[in-house]
């Protein structure tokens, strides 16, 4: 534990907290008697320490709270298992419909609200993972950076629910999950959770700039198709359908994805179970031994130093009045029994 101070040229005080020690607050009382003062008084010796040591934490607490206290922060970094996984998210206006189709109604939920509130559940017990979440429809929208604080993923999460608009351009989407990696952490297992519902054709010239992308990048690339029911799907083409990008966007895009030169999974899935079976299987495959680096924040100690100070003035403060109190009932039994000798001399 590192401690530090603000303003260090009010520590050049500190020395002042030993007058407590030298001078006493209290006032002097001369003995008429010597005999009338006990020969070790113990009690008395152990009271005058206190109220110098009193004297003393409200000098140093006072100086330390004027001059910032506090514990420095730092970092500290543990061995866990995770990956760093940045979630594009598909914000189409389809995302808004169920997978039958339609609106929702009733306990009825739309493939994006299914998706969220699964993706939410996976990263609470992935506690360990640095997260970034985008989303793209016309344009690609960064949501959060790579980060590992729980609390803003899941926030980022839920920011998800805006309407989107009804075209689908996943070529920009991607090319903003894959900027969002540094450069510098290829020894950490990396990965792309996409979760769409359809795809658009990617011109050739945008696939082959992707491609170089890709390249520079160590990556897993995960697809999550959403696919509504009675679509086509991903895989081949059955009877006398026409194979082409524009017929078959989704299975074109798949094979875009077989071509790259990084690891590729889709996950077809048809209802919210088929999702959380999905990502269940990617939470298996992205689990990889990690360091994560967790950053400590500064504490501030000056409020301590000040309420120690405060208590320790106030308990001085009793003192002196008890003091005075003490020295107006000797005042008072003197003068009682000045006037009973008086009265008895009479």
């Amino acid at each position: 534990m590192n401690y530090a101070v603000d303003t260090p040229l009010l520590l050049l005080l500190a020395p002042l907290a030993l007058a407590p020690f030298l001078f006493s607050s209290l006032r002097a009382s001369p003995v008429a008697s010597v005999d009338a003062a006990p020969a070790n008084d113990l009690v008395s010796r152990i009271f005058a320490m206190a109220l110098s040591a009193l004297g003393a934490i409200a000098v140093l607490g006072g100086l330390l709270g004027a001059a910032g206290l506090h514990m420095k922060g730092g970092r500290i970094s543990r061995a866990a298992e995770g990956a760093e996984i940045v979630v594009l998210i598909d914000r189409s206006g389809s995302m808004n419909e169920t997978f039958a189709g339609r609106q929702p109604s009733g306990e009825e939920e739309s493939k994006a609200a299914a998706s969220r509130r699964i993706l939410s559940n996976f990263f609470s017990r992935r506690r360990d993972d640095l997260v970034g979440v985008a989303a793209f429809s016309t344009s690609p929208l960064l949501v959060l950076p790579p980060t590992d604080h729980a609390a803003a993923v899941q926030a980022a999460l839920a920011a998800t629910d805006r309407p989107g608009l009804d075209y689908t351009n996943i070529a920009r989407g991607l090319g903003l999950a894959l900027s969002m990696f540094k450069p510098g952490d290829g020894d950490r297992s990396r990965a792309i959770l996409l979760v769409s519902d359809g795809a658009a054709r990617i011109d050739p010239k945008v696939q082959d700039q992707l491609r170089a992308d890709f390249r520079k990048v160590r990556v897993n690339l995960y697809w999550l198709y959403l696919r509504t029911q009675g679509s086509k799907g991903i895989y081949d083409p059955v009877g006398g359908e026409d194979d082409t990008p524009q017929a078959m966007p989704e299975r074109h895009l798949d094979l875009f994805f077989k071509s790259l030169d990084t690891p590729y999974r889709a996950f077809e899935a048809e209802g919210p179970r088929a999702v959380e079976e999905a990502v269940g299987q990617i939470d298996r495959l992205e689990r990889s031994p990690i360091e994560v680096v967790e950053e400590l924040p500064r504490r501030e100690l000056a409020p301590f130093a000040i309420s120690a100070a405060l208590i320790a003035a106030l308990l001085l403060l009793c003192a002196k009045l008890a003091e005075a109190l003490t020295r107006r009932f000797a005042g008072a039994v003197a003068m009682d029994v000045a006037l009973i000798r008086k009265g008895g001399a009479a």
